[in-house]
């Protein structure tokens, strides 16, 4: 699967604005497990916080709930924050050394501030960065802060839901893999490209995406240590779909 170029992260963000309103946005990033039978000689290697065996798959993908980047096989006990910002294309990110666009304003708002653009995550164990945005944590926000976040949450959806397709059409994610980790990473990969394959040739069909149910990688750990850039990033996309340009 090969990382898309630069005029491919803006095909991505004009389909998310067109479906989600939420502009500048070039994925949804999250992770699953993946469940194994327990591997010999692993001990508590692939051994995660739900208390089973599995593998993790983290995943980016488009307003068209296609996978545009995947990284397979770290071990069950890892913590999604951990697992993004080791994946290759985490270390990108978080270096700044990613092929996104360069900076732009956001639609409608020609005579703001030209704005990075970004993937959402889905809650604060992923650490915010300028191209990377999740929600607030708490629950005690103004109103300001709770409509961000239900419309960035309407942008992270997709991957949620891309996750759900995957499990209904493969079912074998529906029950523990009966083979070695490697194998298990091989097959993984094989069925995130024969997903897009379907999904481009056939579309979307929502009853697909029901009842999804794969267990998120997602343990809650806030991770606080946010560059001041980055919150001004955020506090930007709040003002800006708070009170939208006219």
């Amino acid at each position: 699967m090969s990382e898309p170029t630069t005029d491919d992260w803006l095909d991505i963000a004009s389909g998310y604005f067109d479906k989600t309103q939420f502009p500048n946005t070039v994925g949804a990033v999250d992770g699953k497990h993946i469940q194994l039978e327990c591997p010999k000689n692993s001990g508590s290697l692939y051994y995660n916080y739900k208390n089973f065996f599995s593998l993790i798959l983290m995943a980016i993908c488009d307003s068209n709930y296609c996978f545009r980047i995947i990284n397979v096989g770290s071990y069950g006990k890892e913590s999604d924050c951990n697992v993004f910002k080791m994946s290759p294309f985490g270390k990108k990110l978080y270096s700044d050394k990613t092929n996104f666009p360069p900076e732009r304003c956001l639609p409608g708002d020609d005579q703001g501030v030209p704005q990075p653009f970004i993937l959402v995550a889905d809650d604060e164990a992923f650490a915010l960065n300028k191209n990377l945005l999740r929600p607030f944590p708490g629950r005690t926000l103004n109103d300001e802060r709770r409509i961000f976040n239900y419309r960035l949450s309407r942008a992270r959806q997709y991957i949620e839901c891309s996750f759900g397709i995957l499990l209904k059409k493969w079912r074998v994610f529906q029950t523990s893999m009966l083979v070695e980790p490697n194998f298990a990473v091989k097959i993984t990969k094989a069925c995130c490209v024969l997903h897009n394959f379907v999904r481009r040739r056939d579309g979307f069909n929502f009853e697909d995406s029901l009842n999804g149910g794969m267990d998120s990688i997602t343990e809650r750990r806030g991770v606080d240590n946010a560059q001041t850039n980055a919150k001004d990033v955020r506090e930007y996309f709040v003002k800006y779909v708070c009170q939208p340009p006219k």
